[in-house]
Parts: C-alpha cells; sequence; structure tokens
C-alpha cells in the first residue's frame, strides 16, 4: 500500500508547491502594484513650471521671468549625518538616588536636522587655526591667539600630564582624536568660520565669485606696487622692518595689505555678503541676472547656501544621542539608558560580548582596565571613530569628551521651554549700523551685532548681553534674582557656581563614571572656560519638513 500511494503522495507534493510558488507570485505581483500605487500617490502634482495660482509659466521671459527654485540646497553637509525629527521623552529614565537630578521627563519634539558623524578632531582646529594664521597672522596676531586651544587644561596637582600638555594638540599622533581645551565661545567662533567657508566654496563653484588671491597677502618691498595698490583700493599698506636676506646687518622695509583692508574686503563672510548691498569681495563679481536683466548677488531663494553650522541645542543633542526608532504602529520606541541598546555598558551581541561600548572610568583610579579587551584601552580621549556608533550613526555620544550645547543652564529649563524645538538662550538680534547707515564689521569681518531689552522676554537671564539689563520679570522660579548670589547643586559642594554665562555640556568623558553616560544627565560651565574633559560638534537646522531621501507618507 505504501508503494502504491508514493505516487500520489509526490503528485500532491508537486501540485503544493506549484500552489505555493503561485501564491508567492501572486504576493510579489500585489506588493509591486502597492509600491507602484503609493509612489504615484506621492507623487506631488505641484511643480515649479507651472503655477497652480495662475497658470502663467515660470522662467518665460515673455512674461515676467520669475524663478521658481524647489528642492536646492537641502543636500547632505559634508561629515553631517540627517537626523529625521520627531517626539521623545527627554529626562532621566532611570533612577540614581545619589546623583544630581534636575532633568525631569518631558515629551519634546524636535524638527530635523544634521550633525557632525564625529566631533571636532585636533585635525579640524589645526585647520582652521592655520587659515587664520595665513589671513590674519602678520596684522592681527591676537586674532590667532584668541582661537588657541588651552593646553594647560591637561594640568593636574600632583600628575604627569605634561606629555599631553605640549603634544595632544600639536602632534600629528593625535590628530584624530577631539579637540579640548576649547570654551563654548571658541566652539560657536569656530561654527561661523565653518558657515562663511562653506557657503564660499558654494558661491565659488557658482560662478558667483573666484577663488580668494591668498597670493595677495604675501609681502613685498616693491613701493611702487605698495602706492599703486593704495590708490586702487583706497586702503594703507601694513608696513613693516625685516632683516634683509642679502645683509643681515641691515633692515628692509616690507609691505602687506592693511588688517582693515583683510576684514573689510578679503575675508567672506555670509551675512555680511546678503545683508549689505554695497559689499562684494574684492575678488568678487556677479555674473546672476535678475529679471530686468541686470546683475545681481547671488540671495537666499538662489538655494545655494546652507543655513549655518551651530553648536546643538539641549534637546537636539540628547535626541541624537538616544536615536528612538518607530515601531510598527508609527510610534516610538524608547527606554534607552544609553545610547547604545540595552541596559548595560557593555555589548551583550555574540560577536564583541563583554566589550566595553564607551570610554570611561570604571571604578576608582580605573581609567583603563585591567582585563584586556574588555576594557576600553584607552588612558585619555580615543580617535573619534574608535568606539562603534549609534543607531543613527553618530560617534561617541557618550564617553571620550563631553560636549558643549547652546543651551544656558538653569535647573528649571525643562519645566519653562517650549515644548517644539526646546532651547534655553533665545534672543533676538540686531546689526549695528554707523552714522551713515552702514553695516559695522567686527574685527574678523563680520557684521556687528547688538541685542536689546525688549527682545529678551521670552527667556529672561539666560547668560546673554541683554540679560545684563535691568527687568521686571524673575529668574527662573527659584525665588533667587541676583545672580550673584552663591548658588550650587545641594548635592556637589565643588559644582561650579552658577552664573550668567553657564552653558549646559553632554555626555559623560573619559573621565567621568558611568551615571554621566546617561544622555539625560546635564552639567554646566562657563562659557569662557574650558576643560580637557569638553569637546563638541556641530549642528545644522534643515530646511523643509523632510530629511532629503525619506519618503513623504
Amino acid at each position: 500500500m505504501r508503494a502504491q500511494n508514493a505516487p500520489r503522495e509526490k503528485s500532491k507534493e508537486i501540485n503544493n508547491n506549484n500552489y505555493n510558488n503561485m501564491k508567492n507570485v501572486f504576493k510579489y505581483l500585489l506588493l509591486v502594484s502597492v509600491v507602484i500605487t503609493a509612489a504615484s500617490c506621492n507623487k506631488r502634482e505641484l511643480n515649479t513650471r507651472v503655477s497652480n495660482t495662475t497658470g502663467w509659466n515660470y522662467f518665460d521671459e515673455r512674461t515676467t521671468n520669475f524663478e521658481a527654485n524647489e528642492g536646492v540646497g537641502n543636500v547632505n553637509p559634508v561629515g553631517m549625518i540627517p537626523i529625521q525629527g520627531g517626539t521623545f521623552t527627554v529626562g532621566e529614565k532611570d533612577e540614581f538616588l545619589t546623583a544630581p537630578r534636575n532633568n525631569e521627563t518631558r515629551s519634546l519634539t524636535v524638527s530635523s536636522f544634521y550633525m557632525d558623524k564625529y566631533e571636532v578632531t585636533n585635525l579640524n582646529w589645526n585647520e582652521y587655526l592655520h587659515w587664520l594664521e595665513f589671513v590674519f597672522g602678520a596684522v592681527a596676531p591676537e586674532l590667532v591667539d584668541q582661537a588657541r586651544p588651552d593646553h594647560t587644561v591637561w594640568r593636574e596637582d600632583l600628575a604627569y600630564n605634561d606629555p599631553y600638555e605640549q603634544n595632544y594638540f600639536e602632534h600629528p599622533a593625535f590628530s584624530f582624536y577631539p579637540v579640548v581645551g576649547v570654551t563654548w565661545e571658541q566652539a560657536m567662533a569656530y561654527c561661523q568660520w565653518r558657515t562663511d567657508r562653506v557657503n564660499e566654496m558654494a558661491l565659488i563653484n557658482a560662478g558667483a565669485i573666484v577663488i580668494p588671491p591668498f597670493g595677495d597677502l604675501q609681502p613685498t618691498d616693491d613701493e611702487g606696487y605698495k602706492d599703486e595698490w593704495e590708490q586702487e583700493t583706497g586702503y594703507e599698506m601694513f608696513a613693516y622692518e625685516e632683516v634683509s636676506p642679502e645683509d643681515p646687518e641691515q633692515t628692509v622695509t616690507m609691505y602687506r595689505p592693511s588688517y582693515e583692508w583683510i576684514r573689510d574686503k578679503f575675508v567672506f563672510n555670509t551675512e555680511k555678503y546678503l545683508m549689505d548691498e554695497t559689499y562684494m569681495p574684492e575678488y568678487g563679481r556677479k555674473p546672476k541676472l535678475d529679471s530686468y536683466g541686470a546683475e545681481r548677488k547671488v540671495n537666499i531663494a538662489d538655494g545655494i547656501f546652507v543655513t549655518g553650522y551651530r553648536l546643538p541645542t539641549e534637546s537636539e543633542w540628547e535626541f541624537a544621542a538616544y536615536a528612538p526608532v518607530a515601531g510598527e504602529d508609527g510610534l516610538t520606541i524608547e527606554g534607552k539608558i544609553y545610547p547604545w541598546s540595552g541596559y548595560h555598558p557593555r555589548d551583550l551581541s555574540k560577536h564583541n560580548a563583554g566589550q566595553l561600548q564607551a570610554n570611561f572610568v570604571r571604578g576608582r583610579g580605573d581609567m583603563m582596565g585591567v582585563s584586556g579587551a574588555l576594557n576600553d584601552r584607552r588612558v585619555i580621549t580615543n580617535p573619534v571613530d574608535e568606539f562603534a556608533p549609534n543607531d543613527f550613526g553618530l560617534y561617541n555620544m557618550a564617553g571620550n569628551v563631553n560636549e558643549w550645547v547652546m543651551d544656558v543652564y538653569r535647573e528649571t529649563s525643562f519645566q519653562e521651554t517650549s515644548e517644539y524645538n526646546s532651547y534655553r538662550g533665545n534672543i533676538y538680534s540686531h546689526p549695528v549700523l554707523d552714522e551713515n547707515g552702514k553695516f559695522e564689521i567686527d574685527s574678523v569681518g563680520c557684521i556687528k551685532i547688538t541685542w536689546g531689552k525688549e527682545d529678551d522676554k521670552r527667556d529672561v537671564m539666560d547668560g546673554d548681553f541683554a540679560s545684563l539689563f535691568e527687568t521686571d520679570y524673575p529668574l527662573d522660579t527659584t525665588g533667587i534674582e541676583n545672580l550673584a548670589a552663591v548658588k550650587t547643586d545641594p548635592t556637589d559642594i565643588l559644582a561650579p557656581r552658577i552664573t550668567k554665562k553657564s552653558r549646559v555640556y553632554k555626555g559623560g568623558s573619559w573621565a567621568d563614571r558611568i551615571y554621566w553616560l546617561n544622555p539625560s544627565t546635564r552639567r554646566y560651565l562657563d562659557q569662557d572656560k574650558c576643560s580637557s574633559k569638553i569637546g563638541f560638534r556641530c549642528a545644522m537646522s534643515t530646511l523643509g519638513d523632510q530629511i532629503p531621501g525619506t519618503p513623504v507618507k
């Protein structure tokens, strides 16, 4: 009986397989049709060729030649990762009774933004310093000195850190280590410099200006060239004495373009280019034409300028560190204690089981561990790509170095600030005009700004210039109206005083215990102070409601 039934069972098996195959093909075709339908549904009816309100063609010389640009300029900046915004729970996710707790849980929403994949490195800062040295070093060396990291942050009482003090920033062995010894103010200046250099290159690529003639900054002893240059530019040359290469006992007068010319005409500044209609770099030209055929400068509507590099806000940084993801129901999956998945500082995967996932201090005096690969093996900082990134692809969002954020530190920040794009420190600025109605320029060629008392009502006494004025608004909700009073964290007698300059830093460092690796923890330091344990990375706002490459639902 078994032999007689075998062909029948075999035939039945073949029929079942054919049925399953046909079923899979049907599912595939159904999936393809759904995808095509979804794509067709997502295809926008609106476009930038024909007006949906008047029916007129854009870019039509027969009419007004209106230029309708769409989707330009929202390209991933170099070195940055797009972060899709969302809603998450800010604040501490676990209980730690012996540690300070001033970040209460609260739901916040952040819009999409970009963030640097790595911390800013010594190599990045050396590039910045080299540019300042090359451009301003001979005529305004104080500008270069102001940008140098503080090497003395490595000094500790009764500790031999001299090699780090002498070599950490300059030596190429530390090129890809995070820069430290940088104040909040220096970090903000770096962000401005980076913005201007990126936008300058965008204008060069667009044909709006040419590459700056750095050769013009070279010294000369030709008095005829000096007189010709001064007559042509309207600026005086900078004169100085130099030892003659032909006769060491003789000096020769050398000439360089003056600091004023470099500041006003050579150094490109984004705000100056956009706001001052009369400003054009000495090496610039105006190839674009307006509707009347007249030459014009590139403007915001052309879509080639980046929105500006800056420090991330505290809510952006915390959101990026946790890297919350959406579940099948579309709701955010939360509950992480650290930037990586799980509740433990060690990797639980089969391949890397037991290995630490960040650079931090395990216990008293244990800066690197004693068990080989199961410890971070880092005495101080580590290269910025040493440990695995979080789910967003961001490296070292816990450990290595703490990171500056934009916010002013107040214990009550998350009780008082907005639920959308929360940021403590908002204040409007205004350009400074001279008696002739022209923009005044600061020491590095940027437009000077000022703040007014009337603009400080959104967030009073936040550590900015306007907060120095008298106000009728109370400070925070603590009842303390005089910041000169001693105010410290009651759990830490060594905590610094909260002042008008106190700025938030987050993330934990190579010298911190594991508590500070929780992204919700927060500390503060005055904006003009620095540490061997604090670095930073840049962020940038996005334009539009979507990160490039994400589907429209």
